[in-house]
């Protein structure tokens, strides 16, 4: 009767781990954006914001204005990353977002 249990479980658990996130395809198939491959994971917050500056510049999805959609993009990642993201990826990307700031002279 226990094994069975465990089966059961390890198929649940398995089935879990399968299962996209929303997270993930609003993030892929977003209409505020079309994000560059990869543009969360380069290393410098510089290259970030010009990344995200150049993906909305370029987006005719977009619903508001480029600085809005690229700044409500990194929010976005963030906030979804929550305890996932270490402690010096979430700095890389709030240094990020004070790039943007000042590629678009909002400072």
């Amino acid at each position: 009767m226990a094994k069975k249990r465990k089966a059961a479980k390890r198929k649940k658990n398995k089935k879990k781990k399968t299962k996209r996130r929303w997270s993930q395809r609003v993030t892929e198939t977003s209409d505020a954006l079309t994000l560059d491959e990869g543009v969360f994971t380069k290393g410098s917050p510089k290259a970030i914001a010009r990344s995200l500056k150049r993906s909305a510049e370029r987006s005719h999805r977009r619903k508001s204005a480029p600085y809005r959609s690229a700044m409500s993009m990194l929010t976005f990642y963030i906030n979804r990353g929550g305890k996932g993201l270490s402690k010096t990826r979430k700095q890389t990307l709030e240094k990020a977002k004070d790039e943007l700031r000042a590629l678009y002279g909002k400072d």
